[in-house]
């Protein structure tokens, strides 16, 4: 197969898109493109991005999270139907719904429509809930400015609502953060110590990791940077970008692990079918079917799936795909149709925050991907 178009796609995107790309495909089971280009220090261009240049995953982390609670699911510690409270019993009580704060204005408020004012039960939430992001917890809460790692799960774990549970599908940091809390609880281990024994060391991701300049002997010049933090007052490089988890340590449900292009579609493949199980085919099932929709967003078990919407990253896949997508400029697809792993990642954010580029890029790729794949085998 001849995939010079993807480098081509790659390379011509590094100008606009972000500094540093990297990205692998399997195809059939076999990686047939391992590929990256530009700099780490795109200003002096004295460090080439590498395959073995470590990015952070931000919310693809999530994926590791929702794994290693499914890990216990099976397992039979925990379930997707008991109650969140069981396991963390300060999230529990009736709860106010209010605005939160806007992460990407800040000094602004999401306001919560005509819900405001109400209250909803916070021990009636579950973990399916949470998963679905369908609990009624906000989106986002200002952890980061609590005074350490402690007040910033207790923050976590008294939060107010934005909506009643169930009735509407929110996106929410929070509720990963407390099903992260929740694998630690479980299994008596810190998460990042659940996601080696339980996905790392399964798969042999030996790059794959939180805390990449404390856990092992890396220097920055091997890590992707991303943006400059007014609250650090530095560019972020070697440390997680999220400024929540930063405030919880670094290792957090929500973001946090570090990894390569071709390591992450390991952990996809492993996931299509390939490689050690993680899960049982029984559990991964369920984790891909529709559990909530809102217009064109429809979410499984930890999974965002296809989107009918065209400028989805997801969409040029078969409408089985499911992955899910990072702030940083980072995305893990899964086509079980096409028999396709696609992980893509970038530091966009090392130019800002606007992410009209990453998303037509993301689109752009994809499609490239699945044109190639259409000379190979009939595509729908």
């Amino acid at each position: 197969m001849n995939t010079s178009p993807l480098d081509q796609v790659v390379t011509s995107a590094v100008a606009e898109v972000a500094p540093a790309i990297q990205a692998a495909i399997h195809f059939r089971g076999e990686e047939i493109y391992a590929g990256c280009s530009g700099w780490l220090d795109p200003d002096e261009r004295r460090l080439p991005v590498k395959q073995d240049t470590l990015f952070d995953l931000a919310s693809v982390s999530k994926l590791f999270t929702t794994v290693a609670f499914m890990h216990l699911v099976e397992e039979g510690r925990v379930s997707l139907d008991q109650p969140v409270c069981t396991v963390l019993p300060k999230f529990s009580g009736m709860r106010r719904i209010s605005p939160y704060e806007d992460p990407l204005r800040w000094g602004n408020f999401v306001q919560p429509a005509h819900y405001d004012m109400q209250d909803v039960d916070a021990g009636k939430v579950t973990f399916r809930h949470l998963l679905t992001h369908t609990s009624g917890l906000p989106a986002w809460r200002p952890l980061k400015d609590q005074p350490d790692a402690a007040a910033g799960r207790q923050m976590a774990l008294g939060t107010e609502f934005f909506y009643p549970t169930g009735q509407r599908v929110v996106y929410s940091d929070i509720g990963l953060i407390l099903v992260g809390m929740a694998v630690e609880v479980s299994s008596g281990m810190q998460l990042d110590e659940a996601v080696h024994q339980w996905i790392s060391a399964p798969l042999e991701l030996e790059r794959t990791c939180y805390l990449p300049v404390e856990d092992q002997p890396y220097d920055t010049s091997g890590m992707a940077p991303t943006e400059y933090c007014t609250m650090r007052k530095t560019r972020v490089w070697g440390e997680v970008h999220d400024e929540n988890a930063f405030r919880l340590g670094g290792i957090a449900g929500h973001a946090g692990v570090f990894s390569t292009a071709s390591e992450l579609a390991r952990f996809g493949q492993a996931l299509l079918g390939g490689g050690p199980p993680l899960l049982q085919p029984a559990t991964l099932a369920e984790m891909v079917k529709v559990q909530a929709q809102e217009g064109n967003t429809r979410r499984g078990i930890g999974f965002l799936l296809w989107s009918p919407d065209p400028q989805a990253s997801s969409h040029p896949f078969g409408k089985e795909a499911f992955g899910h997508t990072g702030f940083t400029g980072t995305s893990l697809w899964i086509d079980p149709f096409n028999s396709l792993v696609v992980a893509l990642l970038t530091n966009r954010v090392y130019y800002g925050r606007d992410a009209a580029a990453i998303t037509r890029f993301r689109v752009d790729f994809h499609q490239v991907v699945i044109d190639l794949v259409a000379r190979t085998t009939h595509y729908r």
